[in-house]
């Protein structure tokens, strides 16, 4: 079968480029402190995370309990939900998947940790925690270190949870486009974070393990000094907005096929919009071609400028955002230059709960 016999819009992959994607990051955190927990919401896969854990990586991280679920079922035997999971039901739906594998999961909340706890300690498990620090996300996490050592303090205290480390994730400079802006960030958060586990030493708690980081800082952190996990996901896909943030170390492997349904010779439309294709953080793109604008809706986006197209070619599509794109996918083509070679079925597509 080939991408052209695809019915589309249709989600693909270089498996190639996969690979080589995830060759580098293991290349830039060989002999490095950190190591690779991959993000799951990128690819939303068990077999993609089985890869990434059969090539190098400690564990899977992901976003939600019902994607942690599925990862479980599938095998993954460490997972961190670096997310709050605060809601009664999902707790004591957590403090019952912690018996079947290792679980970690972030907490900022003093109140939300005695609940993590009493549910634990019902089921006879036992949940790592990470306590979030706000280093720039302005989201989850705490903002003082005393805030932070009361509840790392709480969590040695209570049965069935440990406190096992520090979340500190700086999304927020994840696409920053200015690179020193981007350099000198991630620096002064490398500075607070040790700051804060000194603090937590000198006060008796030992902080086991730092994670955070993303594919547009992990090639700094792979230098760090205090981080022990990287968080990144897409690395393995990349997108639009990371392309435009001039990585040079991965390759858009990540393609949604669509077919030119409409065209004059200043324009012309694609089968897919906002529904096949999430511009959440930057505008899609043709692979080799530059639009003059684009403009992009539910069921359609326009390109504008001279071009060569006509109706019924098909082209391969950037996704301004890799992650949200694959979860409007029921399965992925796996790719081999021209040829469909596989088809994955993405489980936790939806799985947001």
């Amino acid at each position: 079968m080939y991408i052209t016999d695809l019915e589309t819009p249709a989600l693909i992959a270089d498996r190639n480029k996969m690979q080589k994607n995830l060759n580098t990051m293991m290349g830039l955190l060989e002999g490095a402190k950190p190591k690779l927990r991959p993000h799951y919401k990128t690819h939303k896969t068990p077999q993609i995370a089985l890869w990434q854990l059969k090539n190098g990586a400690i564990g899977i991280t992901c976003s939600k309990l019902s994607e942690a679920e599925d990862l479980a079922s599938a095998g993954v035997n460490d997972i961190l939900i670096a997310n709050q999971v605060v809601q009664p039901s999902k707790v004591a739906k957590m403090a019952q998947l912690a018996k079947c594998c290792k679980l970690t999961v972030c907490v900022d909340n003093a109140d939300n940790i005695r609940q993590i706890s009493t549910a634990a300690k019902f089921e006879d498990s036992h949940i790592h925690c990470y306590v979030e620090l706000n280093i720039g996300m302005d989201r989850c996490g705490v903002n003082t270190f005393e805030e932070f050592y009361e509840l790392a303090k709480l969590l040695e205290e209570l049965p069935n949870v440990s406190y096992d480390g520090v979340q500190a994730y700086a999304g927020n400079l994840a696409h920053e486009y200015d690179q020193s802006s981007r350099v000198n960030g991630t620096a002064d958060n490398e500075a607070r974070v040790s700051a804060l586990v000194e603090y937590l030493k000198e006060r008796g708690i030992e902080s086991r393990e730092i994670s955070g980081a993303s594919t547009g800082t992990a090639y700094l952190k792979a230098k760090s000094t205090i981080y022990t996990e990287i968080q990144a996901g897409s690395f393995i896909f990349m997108d639009m907005s990371y392309k435009r943030l001039g990585l040079n170390l991965f390759e858009n492997a990540l393609h949604v096929v669509c077919t030119v349904i409409s065209a004059d010779e200043n324009h012309f439309v694609i089968d897919a919009g906002v529904k096949s294709l999430c511009p959440d953080q930057d505008m899609p793109a043709i692979d080799g071609f530059n639009a003059e604008t684009t403009k992009i809706n539910e069921e359609h986006m326009i390109f504008y400028g001279p071009h060569n197209y006509k109706v019924g070619d098909m082209v391969k599509v950037i996704p301004g955002h890799c992650c949200s794109t694959v979860n409007l996918y029921n399965q992925i083509h796996f790719t081999d230059e021209d040829k469909v070679v596989d088809r994955l079925v993405i489980t936790s597509r939806g799985k947001s709960q």
